[in-house]
C-alpha cells in the first residue's frame, strides 16, 4: 500500500517557518494546483529534535499526514532518555538547542558509532555551518522557512539509507553466523582460499593431503551456502577475512 503526498508546484510552495499554524507563510495560486507523489507505507520512524513547539507540531502533522511515524523531542537530553527504536530511522535536528548544539551532537553520535541519518534545520544557518554538517555526513541542511516537500524528500532519502544500512548489517550477521558454524580447519582453509591459495599450496601450508583440502573446502562452501570460489571470495571480503588475516608465504 502507498499513501500520497500532495506536492505543490514551485509557484505554490508551502514553507515551514516555525511560526504557529495560523501564521505559516504560504503562497497560493488561484487554482491551488497539486502534483501527486507516492510515498511507501511507513515501517520506519522520524525523530524530530527542536525546541520550538510550534515547529515540532507542524512537522509532526505533516509527517503523520503522509503515514510516517514520528517522535517529537524538545531537547537532546529528552531524546537521549527515550527508548531506541528497532526500525529504520532518521533524525530531524535543530542546529541551535538550549542544552547542546546540533553539530556537537552529530559529532558525538559519530564518535559513539551510532549511525543515524541527520537532516539539519535552522533559522540561523550560514555556509560554513552547512559545509561542516554535510562533510560529517548530514543528509540535508534546510534553512527555515523551507518547503514541506524538501523536508519530505530529505526524510525519504534518510530512511532509505538507514534501511539499506540495517539490511547490510543483518546480511553481515548471517554471513558471520555461517562462518562461525565451520570447523577450525574449514575456517583456516576458507581464509587461505580467500587469499588466493591453490589447493596444493594450502595442502603444503598446513601439512595435509590435497584431496583432504578439497573435502574441507567443499563442506565449507556448503555451510556458507556459496556455489563458486569467486562467491566464497566475496563473502570472505565482506567478513574482512582477507584484510585481517595474513596468508602463509
Amino acid at each position: 500500500m502507498v499513501r500520497y503526498v500532495a506536492r505543490r508546484r514551485k509557484d505554490s510552495a508551502h514553507e515551514f517557518s516555525g511560526e504557529p499554524p495560523g501564521r505559516e507563510r504560504r503562497v497560493k495560486t488561484p487554482c491551488e494546483m497539486f502534483t501527486i507523489r507516492a510515498v511507501p507505507m511507513s515501517d520506519s520512524a522520524v525523530l524530530v529534535i527542536d525546541d520550538d513547539p510550534d515547529f515540532r507540531a507542524s512537522v509532526g502533522r505533516l509527517l503523520r499526514s503522509v503515514g510516517i511515524n514520528v517522535q517529537l523531542f524538545a531537547s537532546i537530553s529528552e531524546f537521549l532518555e527515550s527508548d531506541p527504536l528497532d526500525c529504520p530511522t532518521c533524525l530531524v535536528l535543530d542546529i541551535r538547542l538550549p542544552d547542546q548544539s546540533g553539530l556537537d551532537f552529530q559529532r558525538e553520535l559519530a564518535a559513539a558509532n551510532r549511525e543515524i541519518p541527520i537532516i539539519f534545520v535552522t533559522g540561523y544557518g550560514d555556509i560554513p555551518m552547512s559545509v561542516q554538517a554535510m562533510k560529517r555526513g548530514a543528509i540535508e541542511f534546510l534553512t527555515k522557512p523551507f518547503r514541506d516537500q524538501d523536508l519530505l524528500d530529505a526524510i525519504q532519502l534518510g530512511l532509505s539509507r538507514d534501511r539499506a544500512r540495517r539490511k547490510n548489517e543483518t546480511d553481515l550477521a548471517v554471513l558471520m553466523e555461517r562462518f562461525e558454524s565451520l570447523s577450525p580447519r574449514e575456517r583456516e582453509i576458507v581464509i587461505l582460499v580467500a587469499h588466493g591459495r591453490l589447493s596444493k599450496q594450502i595442502a603444503y601450508d598446513i601439512g595435509i593431503a590435497e584431496a583432504t583440502v578439497k573435502v574441507h573446502r567443499s563442506r565449507a562452501m556448503q555451510k556458507m551456502m556459496v556455489g563458486s570460489l569467486p562467491e566464497l571470495g566475496r563473502m570472505a571480503d565482506r567478513l574482512r577475512l582477507v584484510h585481517d588475516t595474513p596468508h602463509h608465504a
